[in-house]
C-alpha cells in the first residue's frame, strides 16, 4: 500500500514527522529541566503532555504548510527540479532555526518569570543594550550559537538525504490519483491545524485546565503562545497612572492607603448549620428594557416579573462591556473587561486570577452551558482558577438535541442541570453552580411547542405594541418568552427535587439585546447605555426578604454579594463589593464602551453618567433622569473632576490587577 503513495507525498510527511519529533524532544527537554512538576499527579501530567503533543502537531503543520502547498502544486516535478531541492533545503533549515530560537528564548524566559514565552517579552527590546548584557552574563551565548550552527548543518545534510531518497521512485501517476492525494493531504493537514473533533478548534485555553499554573504552562507551545498573545502585547499597566489613582480607589473601597493592597478578608461569626446551595443563572441577552416589571408595555415576562417581586432586586445594575464573553469573564474574575482587542477571556496573559468562586470550600463546583467551553476561550477562566470544577458542556449530557450553533437549548440545559444537582442533593453535598443560557440569542431558535409554551405568530402580536416595546422582530420577542418560560420550568423542577428552600438563586443578564429607541429609558439608548443596563436579583426566601436596593451595582459585585449572603469566609482581591452591605453607600457602576468608534470609559453614580474617550479625551456629564440630553460637565466642574478620578481609578486598578492578582504572586 505504501509503495502506491506518490514519492512527493511521502517526502512531505517524512519531513512533517521529523519536525514533530524535534519539537516533541524540545518539550521533553523542557519537562526535564524547567517544568517543576514534582508534586503533580501522573494523570494530570499525562493530560498536559497529551495537550502539548496536540499543540506541537499544530505547530508542525503550520510551520510546514507553505512547503506542503508548493509540493502539492508541483507534485511529481518537485523531486525532479534542482530549484525545488534548494528551496526545500533552505526552507527547512530556516524553519528549524526559528523554532530552535523560540525555544531557547522560551527556556530563559520561563527560568526567569515562570511563564512561557509570550508577546509581552517584546518589552525587553525597549532597552536592547541592557537586555543583551543580561543575556551575555546569564547564558553561554557563544556555546548556544555554536550549537545552533551545528544544528543548522545537521538539518541541511538531513534535508538533502531525505530529498535524494525519494527521487526517481515514481511511476506514471494518473490525474485522478494526483487529485485524490492532493485533496487527502489538504484534509489531513487542515485537521492537524484544527486538531479537534468538536465544533471549536484546539485553542490555547485548553492548556489552562488546572489551578497549578506550572502544569498549564507546560502544556502550552511557546511558539503558538507567542503569536496567540501577540495581539495583546500592548495591554499592560501604566504603573505611574495606577499609583496616581490608587488613593482614589483606596478611599472608594476602604483599602489601606499607605500600601498597595486590594485584599479584604471576610470571616463570619456564625454560619448556617446546613450550607446553602448557590445557583447563578446568566440570562443571555436580557436587559432591563424588555422586562414588563421595569416598564415594558409588552407583558412578555410573567415568570420574571413575579420572581423579581419576591426577590432582592437591583434596578441600577450595569455590566461593564457589551458581550457575553466579557460578562462571563467579569462575573467570574471580579475584574471588568477593558480590553481594546477582542475580550479579556481571549487574552492568555491574564488568565491566572484569584477569585471568590474558588473559595466555596466544601462545595461541589459546577459550570453548565449548552455549547462548548472552548467558546471565546472561556474554559481557561473557569478551569485554571477553580479547583475541582466540573464543566458540563455539549457532549456531557445524557440527552442532547443540538438546537443551533450554541448547542442544546435552554429547556434541555436546565433539565440536564437539574438532574446533576438533584444527584448532589441526594448525596447531601452542597454545591455552587453557574448556568449559562443561550436561547435568547440570535438566531433565536425556539421550538414550535414545548409543554405550554408556543411562539407567537405574526398575526398574534399587535405591530404598534411591538414597536412601542422596542422589539425588532417577533422572533426576538419569542426568544425572550422562551427564556422566561424555561426559568419558571427550572424552578418547578428544583422544588420537586427538594433543594429550593436551601438554595440561593442569583439571576443576572449578560447584556441587553439590540432594541429600537422607545419612550422606555430613551436617554440610555441615546448614550449607548441601554445594552449595559441589565437585571440582577437574588431569590432566596429562606435567607433574605424581598426588597429593592437602588444603589448602583456592577457585574463584578455578584460574587462578593453571594458569598456574603451564604456566609462563606472569603478574601476579596478584586474590585467588586457586597451590594447587601448597608455600610457600603458610595456605590458606582463602571463601564467600558465605544463612543463614535473610539474606546471610552465611564462611571454612573445615582442619576449622573460621566464618560471620557481614551484617545481624544472627549468627555461628558449627563443626568439620566432629565428629559434633555444636556452636557453638564462645564456646569458642574467639581463633580466632573471627582467622577473622572474615580473612573480613572477603576480603569488603572483593573489593568494593575490583570497582571498582579495571580494566585502565586500574593
Amino acid at each position: 500500500m505504501l509503495k502506491r503513495v506518490p514519492s512527493y507525498i511521502k517526502y512531505l510527511f517524512t519531513n512533517i514527522f521529523f519536525t514533530f519529533v524535534y519539537i516533541f524532544l524540545l518539550r521533553v527537554l523542557f519537562y526535564n529541566f524547567f517544568a517543576e512538576l514534582e508534586n503533580v499527579s501522573s494523570s494530570e501530567i499525562k493530560r498536559a503532555f497529551w495537550l502539548g503533543v496536540r499543540f506541537d502537531i499544530k505547530l508542525t503543520v503550520i510551520a510546514l504548510y507553505p512547503l506542503a502547498a508548493l509540493i502539492l502544486i508541483a507534485n511529481t516535478n518537485f523531486l525532479e527540479t534542482k530549484i525545488y531541492r534548494i528551496f526545500s533545503t533552505v526552507y527547512l533549515v530556516i524553519t528549524y532555526l526559528i523554532i530552535s530560537l523560540f525555544y531557547l528564548f522560551d527556556f530563559g524566559y520561563y527560568d526567569y518569570l515562570s511563564v512561557r514565552l509570550d508577546a509581552s517579552s517584546l518589552k525587553f527590546l525597549s532597552n536592547l543594550k541592557i537586555s543583551s548584557q543580561v543575556l551575555m552574563e546569564s547564558y553561554p551565548i557563544y556555546k548556544i550559537i555554536f550549537g545552533i550552527l551545528i544544528l543548522s548543518y545537521f538539518v541541511f545534510r538531513l534535508s538533502k538525504i531525505i530529498y535524494k531518497s525519494f527521487t526517481n521512485q515514481d511511476n506514471l501517476i494518473s490525474k485522478k490519483i494526483k487529485n485524490f492525494y492532493f485533496i487527502g493531504t489538504i484534509l489531513i493537514l487542515s485537521y492537524g491545524i484544527y486538531n479537534s473533533v468538536t465544533h471549536y478548534p484546539l485553542r490555547w485555553s485548553e492548556a489552562f485546565f488546572s489551578k497549578n499554573n506550572a502544569l498549564n504552562q507546560f502544556a502550552l507551545n511557546p511558539v503558538l503562545n507567542f503569536f496567540d498573545s501577540f495581539k495583546f502585547r500592548s495591554e499592560s499597566v501604566n504603573i505611574d497612572k495606577f499609583k496616581k489613582y490608587y488613593p482614589v480607589m483606596a478611599t472608594h473601597l476602604h483599602l489601606p492607603k499607605d500600601t498597595v493592597s486590594f485584599e479584604r478578608k471576610f470571616v463570619f461569626d456564625t454560619t448556617y448549620s446546613k450550607k446553602p446551595n448557590v445557583v447563578i443563572v446568566m440570562m443571555e441577552s436580557l436587559g432591563i428594557k424588555p422586562i414588563h416589571y421595569y416598564g415594558n408595555p409588552m407583558k412578555n415576562t410573567p415568570i420574571l416579573d413575579s420572581l423579581i417581586t419576591r426577590s432582592v432586586s437591583f434596578p441600577n445594575f450595569y455590566i461593564h462591556k457589551y458581550g457575553t464573553a466579557a460578562s462571563v469573564f467579569a462575573s467570574i474574575t471580579g475584574l471588568p473587561d477593558i480590553q481594546n482587542i477582542r475580550t479579556a477571556s481571549r487574552n492568555p496573559l491574564i488568565q491566572d486570577q484569584r477569585i471568590i468562586f474558588d473559595q466555596f470550600k466544601g462545595y461541589e463546583k459546577l459550570y453548565f452551558l449548552g455549547g462548548s467551553a472552548n467558546w471565546a476561550n472561556i474554559r481557561s477562566i473557569f478551569q485554571s482558577n477553580i479547583k475541582d470544577l466540573k464543566i458540563f458542556e455539549e457532549g456531557s449530557y445524557e440527552n442532547e438535541n443540538r438546537a443551533d450553533v450554541w448547542g442544546i437549548d435552554d429547556y434541555e440545559l436546565f433539565k440536564e442541570s437539574n438532574k446533576t444537582l438533584d444527584k448532589l442533593v441526594k448525596k447531601n453535598k452542597p454545591f455552587i453552580a453557574y448556568i449559562q443560557t443561550s436561547s435568547n440569542h440570535v438566531p433565536y431558535t425556539v421550538p414550535d411547542e414545548k409543554e405550554d409554551y408556543k411562539p407567537f405568530q405574526e398575526n398574534e402580536v399587535d405591530e404598534v405594541l411591538l414597536k412601542k416595546s422596542g422589539f425588532k422582530s417577533i422572533a426576538q420577542l419569542n426568544a425572550l418568552r422562551y427564556l422566561d418560560f424555561n426559568i419558571g420550568r427550572f424552578l418547578e423542577r428544583v422544588k420537586k427535587s427538594g433543594y429550593y428552600k436551601n438554595t440561593i438563586f442569583a439571576f443576572f443578564g449578560d447584556h441587553n439585546t439590540a432594541m429600537s429607541r422607545t419612550d422606555i429609558m430613551p436617554k440610555e439608548y441615546d448614550l449607548n447605555l441601554e445594552t449595559l443596563h441589565v437585571p440582577f436579583f437574588i431569590h432566596a426566601p429562606k435567607f433574605i426578604k424581598p426588597k429593592v436596593i437602588k444603589k448602583n451595582g456592577k457585574i463584578i459585585d455578584i460574587f462578593p454579594t453571594i458569598a456574603s449572603l451564604a456566609k462563606i469566609n472569603h478574601t476579596n482581591y478584586t474590585l467588586g463589593n457586597n451590594l447587601l452591605d448597608s455600610t457600603y453607600t458610595d456605590t458606582s457602576s463602571f463601564i467600558y464602551l465605544k463612543i463614535n468608534g473610539e474606546p471610552a470609559v465611564g462611571v454612573i453614580q445615582d442619576s449622573l453618567y460621566y464618560y471620557k474617550t481614551r484617545v481624544n479625551k472627549n468627555s461628558g456629564l449627563y443626568n439620566l433622569r432629565e428629559n434633555e440630553l444636556t452636557d453638564l460637565k462645564d456646569i458642574y466642574p467639581q463633580k466632573s473632576k471627582k467622577m473622572d478620578s474615580l473612573m480613572e481609578a477603576y480603569y488603572h486598578s483593573t489593568k494593575y490587577l490583570y497582571f498582579n492578582n495571580k494566585k502565586n504572586s500574593w
